[in-house]
């Protein structure tokens, strides 16, 4: 199951309340130090007991430290793949649209072949749009017929083949127009 945005923020939000509890203990901690060496008589020398608190006390503020450069860098990369998700999915629309254009595809042939993309079955796609099955494939039918594709698999491939040779933000125009042009997978789901 992917992470969702809510399941994201409450782990970071975990992360921070940690962070937070961390610190109040690492000072009350240091002010049990600073009691310590004040109580202790003059002219004594500083105990193993002191040394163990210190280390430790030493060892908590540098862990909180690499957190927060830790959850810094998260939520860098977290920013970072947001903007690449955005623009992958911008391209991807493109792409589509720019594909739907040129086979001169219907309004409804649209919905249908961006359901098919998505990977809904005919029955779902039908179900969705209020139409019989019967519809939906035919509706399939002069999609493939248009595009030259012979089923969904192709239609699948030619749109990631096409987003990873293209630079993101760029989308070429729809030059393929044959089963000759996408290779295997012909006929998979086809229903002509």
């Amino acid at each position: 199951m992917k992470p969702t945005r809510l399941g994201r923020h409450q782990g970071e939000s975990a992360l921070v309340v940690l962070m937070i509890v961390q610190v109040i203990c690492a000072m009350l901690f240091m002010l049990d130090i600073f009691g310590d060496v004040r109580d202790r008589a003059p002219g004594d020398a500083i105990g193993w007991h002191l040394t163990i608190e210190l280390s430790a006390n030493l060892a908590l503020i540098l862990a909180i430290i690499i957190e927060a450069l830790y959850l810094k860098r998260l939520l860098a990369q977290h920013a970072r793949n947001e903007i690449a998700l955005s623009a992958a999915r911008g391209a991807l629309d493109d792409l589509m649209q720019s594909y739907f254009n040129s086979w001169h595809l219907t309004p409804a042939e649209i919905d249908v072949a961006t359901f098919v993309i998505k990977g809904f079955s005919i029955a779902e796609i039908a179900a969705l749009r209020h139409s019989a099955e019967g519809t939906i494939k035919s509706q399939l039918n002069a999609i493939y017929r248009k595009s030259g594709l012979a089923g969904r698999g192709q239609l699948v491939s030619l749109l990631i083949e096409d987003l990873l040779q293209a630079p993101i933000g760029e989308t070429r125009p729809a030059q393929r127009g044959g089963p000759a042009d996408i290779g295997a997978g012909a006929g998979e789901d086809s229903l002509l």
